[in-house]
């Protein structure tokens, strides 16, 4: 932690703010950056705007980080007064009008309270940091009243030991706090990069900007008429609460999905998405398998360097039918390519566009099946393929459980992918009167079952393993942290 030590001044939380029976002491950090103003939401606010009010969640992004030996509080409340006053994301808050229309409005200045929590003698302040950090998850965000980031430092003995940090996820996806932490580190102090989420609305309400959803409205519309209405029958085991939330950790996913990808020519992001589609057939989806990608938009040059949130949901159809595992890639190569290009547009009207297009039909047309890799899977160092014994090692080792129940709106089925210690973690969240929960569970242990064993099989071969690859040239999909 570095950064300019400024003078400042501690006083006791006033708010009520507590973890436990522990009241925090505060910092008031002053803060100022460039632009201010009031506007429509961007695109990227108005995705996971619509997922917050469906989940009834800020969805916090942030977490806990160890600090240096040598850090101060005057240090953390430098890098929190960077954070704000560099990133308009970081100054923007909600305004709702009589008919709850939701506007964002950017702030030139102001003063945010850092919290420091001294661990009480004998207490581990990581344990402290935790509380803290999943205080600071589970109280709903203020839209409208507070700051998007709720910062902490934990002190054990007087001595910072750990950073909490959690946001809004209004403020940026996973692309997008990729760039916030590299720009910390490196004290970015040159003008921000791309169009802003203000600049961003402006140009989508443009005539280019109108034009560009129209364009995306066309292929959604021809999408929604020719696919089946419904990706599942009716649940055999509905429960209640109706959504579900599993955790499955693979260590074998990570070992295995390289291979997959070397041997299908495609990447481990696009190797996966693959067998989750064929997965997804194996627990009785409909053929074909139609999900939502959700898609990193950042290859779009104007908002490519910019914190804030851009990555949406496009729609993928990918006829896997019960083939293996070569064709399921394969097919999963071929229809990212339109739902990135098509992944850029305004939520609202995709609403309205379902809408219409299902009482056209007469029946709902359900697009609620979401596939979203935050992992680094695509990014990761080459190594030397895993041997079989030690594939079988880790998937031995992998491990399912449930462990979130609560009533949502709507029908919904998601799997998210994120890297984890100990492999890699597949969030699958379902409607239980969609997908029961042991298909859930199914649904999750088959993608690792058919990675490991194409994986087995491609191995077993002997031939190269990068005989077959050929490069893909892809945007990819994206971490949001964008549960729907």
């Amino acid at each position: 932690m570095t950064g300019p030590a400024e003078r400042i001044e501690v006083s006791r939380a006033g708010d009520g703010s507590t973890v436990g029976e522990l009241c925090p002491d505060t910092v008031e950090v002053s803060f100022a950056g460039d632009g201010s103003g009031v506007g429509e939401l961007s695109w990227g606010m108005w995705e996971i705007w619509h997922a917050m009010v469906a989940q009834r969640s800020s969805l916090p992004i942030g977490g806990t980080a160890a600090l240096q030996a040598d850090s101060t509080v005057e240090a953390v409340a430098a890098e929190l007064r960077y954070l704000m006053g560099r990133f308009p994301s970081m100054r923007t808050r909600l305004r709702f009008g009589p008919d709850g229309h939701p506007t964002q409005e950017l702030f030139a200045s102001g003063r945010i309270s850092l919290e420091l929590y001294d661990a009480p003698a004998g207490e581990d302040p990581a344990g402290l940091a935790a509380r803290v950090e999943l205080a600071y998850r589970e109280r709903p965000f203020d839209h409208t009243g507070e700051w998007p980031v709720r910062m902490a430092v934990v002190r054990a003995d007087g001595r910072p030991t750990h950073l909490v940090s959690i946001m809004n996820h209004l403020v940026t996806d996973a692309a997008g706090g990729a760039i916030m932490l590299r720009e910390v580190r490196e004290r970015a102090d040159g003008p921000v990069v791309g169009l802003q989420q203000l600049e961003q609305a402006a140009w989508q309400g443009s005539a280019a900007g109108v034009q560009q959803n129209a364009r995306a409205m066309r292929h959604w519309e021809r999408v929604l008429r020719t696919v089946p209405a419904r990706r599942f029958a009716p649940s055999a085991d509905p429960r209640r609460p109706r959504h579900w939330t599993g955790e499955f950790r693979s260590p074998a996913l990570p070992l295995a999905l390289p291979v997959v990808a070397a041997r299908t020519g495609g990447d481990p992001r696009t190797a996966l998405l693959g067998l989750y589609a064929l997965a997804l057939r194996r627990i009785g989806a409909a053929e074909p398998v139609v999900l939502r990608p959700v898609v990193n938009n950042r290859f779009r040059s104007v908002i490519g360097e910019t914190v804030c949130m851009a990555a949406q949901a496009g729609i993928a159809v990918l006829d896997v039918g019960d083939g293996d595992v070569q064709d399921a890639v394969a097919a999963a190569r071929g229809a990212t390519l339109a739902a990135y290009k098509h992944a850029y547009f305004h939520p609202e009207r995709l609403k309205e566009l379902l809408a219409r297009v299902s009482a056209e039909r007469g029946e709902e047309v359900d697009v609620q099946c979401f596939f979203n890799d935050r992992s680094t899977l695509g990014a990761a160092v080459p190594r030397p393929a895993a041997t079989p014994e030690e594939l079988l090692a880790a998937r031995a080792r992998s491990t399912f459980r449930w462990v979130r129940r609560i009533d949502l709106a709507g029908r919904i089925l998601q799997a998210q992918f994120e890297d984890a210690p100990e492999g890699l973690l597949m969030e699958v969240l379902t409607d239980t009167h969609h997908v029961s929960p042991a298909d859930a569970e199914t649904l999750a242990r088959t993608v690792e079952e058919l990675a490991v064993e194409a994986a087995l099989g491609f191995l077993a071969t002997g031939a190269d393993a990068d005989a077959d690859a050929s490069p893909d040239t892809s945007p990819g999909t994206v971490a949001t942290g964008v549960p729907r």
